[in-house]
């Protein structure tokens, strides 16, 4: 069985890391209500896509 021969130092270490990162959910806003929404779905608050409604939202 393989046995590293001397310990990986916390630079080391911490380089072969440098990706593993969380990345930031993309955002647009909606033409309709101006609320942020998520790109190429439906608005949450007002229920339009591309300038037609698709579905109806409770207030």
């Amino acid at each position: 069985m393989a046995v590293p021969k001397r310990k990986t130092s916390k630079s080391r270490r911490d380089k072969r890391r440098t990706h593993y990162k969380l990345k930031v959910p993309a955002m647009s806003v909606c033409p309709q209500c101006g609320m942020v929404k998520a790109p190429h779905k439906a608005c949450r608050y007002c229920g339009t896509y591309k300038g037609s409604e698709v579905i109806t939202v409770d207030e």
